[in-house]
């Protein structure tokens, strides 16, 4: 029989240590290491020794050990590359007021993310995760000084560079261009996000003739992606594609920026820090894999030999299952709804979805957003590397708030423990 959760408690309620430590079944000396590795938050008694500690965030500790101790997890579904890391039962846990998954939906500061990115611009719901107030209209300006030292940087390195080295090298010249880096405060920071990001678009090189650098990020990003010539329906899913991959909470790339954050490194050191993690192709490059399998289907015309030769060489088939979604990727379904008004983009979309049911026979795994962003690239002439450099570039604005929220705490939270499992010491010197 399971044992049944206490009540929740007073959320006002402060506890002492003693009392935290009861109710976790520690040691105080563990209640303050839960302190030292971010799990916790305290407050010092006023005029007197010791420490007080929030009721609820104590009770949401001794749940999540609870879980821990009785060996439960999350969905054991196939994950996509974007598959939040703070939520398994890890020893790390994070406060962040920016984003919540559940119940497969996800918010942006507790708004629906699906219809703010289906009502209002990347810059827009940038500007919400930021700040928490909607700016209609909301543009964003790179300085000349700095698209110019990040061009130069862009244009030295070889033509076979990923779009994450791209974006890396720019990052990196900006910020040499940046005297004010180092201050961070929430108004600095909060310059540096607005003209980072355009940047980092600036400093791609251009696929077609007409480079655009002013209007909207999505208007930019295109001439960055595709030769073809946008019509207002593909600005418009490429704008939503960018605007829902803004967050989604502790993804792998977003843990390293908050530890870099943590450390204080600068803004421009914080997105480089995530830009390192997401050219692996378990996240931000997942999506050029779907790239490649919608191709070959394409050019097949039938799913099923494809999805055999996949797991025939034993890859899992791309654009498939979330771990932090059982049932579908609110991200996919909206994107592909704004893929629905584009004509060109109809066989694509009967692609991906011969690969949903195809697969779904023996294993009932919907789309993710990775495969979305491939139905986008391929019927967009975009080349497999575009989905990539969609997810950095929408990821930065992301990146960015968490740093500014990691800002707030305090410095170096982000120590987790190792647990040693080398050889005893002492043990005697090697000959």
């Amino acid at each position: 029989m399971r044992d049944q959760e206490p009540a929740p408690m007073d959320a006002e309620r402060r506890l002492s240590t003693r009392e935290a430590a009861e109710l976790l079944g520690v040691k105080p000396e563990t209640v303050y290491a839960y302190v030292s590795r971010g799990q916790l938050s305290s407050r010092r008694v006023s005029g007197g020794r010791g420490s007080t500690f929030d009721a609820g965030e104590v009770e949401a500790l001794a749940r999540r050990n609870r879980r821990d101790s009785s060996g439960g997890s999350g969905p054991s579904g196939s994950g996509s590359g974007d598959s939040g890391g703070g939520r398994s039962g890890g020893e790390l846990s994070v406060r962040t007021r920016l984003t919540l998954i559940e119940s497969d939906r996800y918010f942006f500061r507790g708004v629906d993310a699906v219809d703010l990115a289906t009502r209002h611009t990347y810059e827009e719901v940038a500007e919400w995760l930021w700040t928490g107030r909607m700016l209609p209209g909301s543009t964003f300006t790179a300085p000349t000084a700095f698209v110019s030292v990040a061009r130069r940087a862009v244009e030295a390195l070889p033509e076979h560079a990923a779009p994450a080295d791209l974006l890396r090298v720019a990052t990196v010249a900006a910020a040499t261009a940046d005297p004010l880096r180092f201050d961070l405060s929430e108004d600095a920071v909060l310059g540096t996000a607005r003209t980072l990001i355009p940047t980092l678009v600036a400093a791609l090189p251009p696929r077609a003739h007409d480079r655009r650098d002013e209007g909207p990020m999505a208007h930019r990003l295109w001439t960055r992606l595709s030769m073809r010539k946008a019509d207002e329906a593909s600005l418009r899913a490429l704008d939503g594609a960018l605007a829902l991959l803004v967050d989604h909470d502790l993804a792998a790339s977003t843990l390293a920026v908050r530890v870099a954050a943590s450390a204080r490194a600068h803004p421009y050191a914080a997105v480089s820090a995530g830009l390192g993690v997401i050219e692996g192709p378990l996240h931000g490059a997942a999506s050029g894999l779907a790239h490649r399998l919608l191709q070959d289907v394409l050019e097949q015309g039938d799913a099923a030999p494809v999805i055999a030769d996949e797991l025939r060489a034993g890859r899992r088939v791309p654009g498939l299952g979330h771990r932090l979604y059982p049932g579908e990727d609110p991200r996919a379904r909206a994107l592909f709804a704004l893929l629905e008004r584009i004509p060109r983009a109809e066989p694509a979309l009967l692609a991906a979805r011969d690969i949903v049911e195809t697969t779904a026979r023996h294993v009932p795994l919907h789309a993710n957003v990775d495969l979305a962003l491939a139905v986008l690239t391929v019927s967009s002439g975009m080349p497999p590397t575009a989905g990539e450099t969609i997810f950095a570039v929408a990821r930065t604005a992301g990146w960015i708030a968490h740093a500014l929220e990691e800002y707030g705490e305090r410095p170096l939270r982000m120590r987790p423990s190792g647990l040693y499992t080398g050889p005893r010491p002492p043990q005697p010197l090697p000959e």
